[in-house]
């Protein structure tokens, strides 16, 4: 489990999350819903050691706030970037590559198989440089680095951002099969109807405080939700 207690975030003056508090359990999908600027890129930043905060964030017992990136990504806990942030220049390959560089080769490349078997459009085009892929395709390679690590715990950072609605589709369909297989996932998406879809449970971010959780279900069907994320 991911256990996060009184995370504070500052940035200068700014406080970008306030003293928050919430869990992801073993196995399960978590989200993270609110407006630009609520704290929740910020969140994910701060469990994968890239800004400093204050609070603890413990995974399995460990405290991550003590743990360099590196060690994090060790730990089991990877993130996917918002933007994406491929190697445009690197091909597909090399870009699988990069995100298993801890690993050794055996494991990097059964690693590799399982992100063709997951997404077979980018075994097709396994040569090809990351910047020439579409925007969905490029979508799908950094998710697939991001598993590289064969992590536990998968942070993706608003994996829909940006795509056409049949591919938001496709993303929400992936997150739910690294789901099925084993991965735990903590999401952050501006797509609150399709993070809800998805998510056994689910957080509200407004200007750096939680203001509502419960099952993804049930916000879902919460008309404060509704009147402010899902256009009701």
């Amino acid at each position: 489990m991911l256990k996060i207690e009184r995370l504070a975030i500052r940035y200068g003056g700014i406080e970008a999350v306030r003293g928050i508090s919430l869990e992801v359990p073993k196995g399960k999908i978590v989200t993270l819903i609110g407006a630009n600027g609520a704290g929740k890129s910020s969140t994910l930043r701060a469990v994968a050691g890239l800004v400093k905060a204050s609070g603890s964030i413990s995974w399995d017992g460990i405290e991550l706030t003590t743990q360099t990136p590196e060690d994090i990504l060790k730990a089991g806990v990877a993130l996917c970037p918002e933007g994406r942030r491929i190697f445009p220049h690197l091909t597909v390959l090399e870009n699988l590559k990069l995100g298993g560089y801890q690993r050794k080769a055996d494991e990097i490349e059964k690693s590799i198989a399982k992100a063709f078997e997951l997404f077979p459009r980018l075994k097709e085009r396994s040569w090809q440089p990351g910047g020439t892929l579409s925007g969905g395709e490029q979508q799908m390679l950094a998710l697939a680095r991001a598993l590289m690590s064969n992590p536990e715990l998968v942070m993706m950072d608003e994996p829909s951002l940006g795509l056409a609605p049949l591919l938001v589709q496709e993303v929400f369909e992936i997150i739910k099969e690294i789901n099925r297989k084993g991965k735990t996932v903590l999401l952050v998406e501006q797509n609150a109807f399709g993070a809800l879809n998805v998510a056994d449970y689910a957080y509200v971010l407004e200007t750096g405080e939680i203001t509502l959780q419960g099952t993804g279900q049930e916000l879902l069907h919460d008309k404060r939700v509704i009147d402010a994320y899902l256009g009701g």
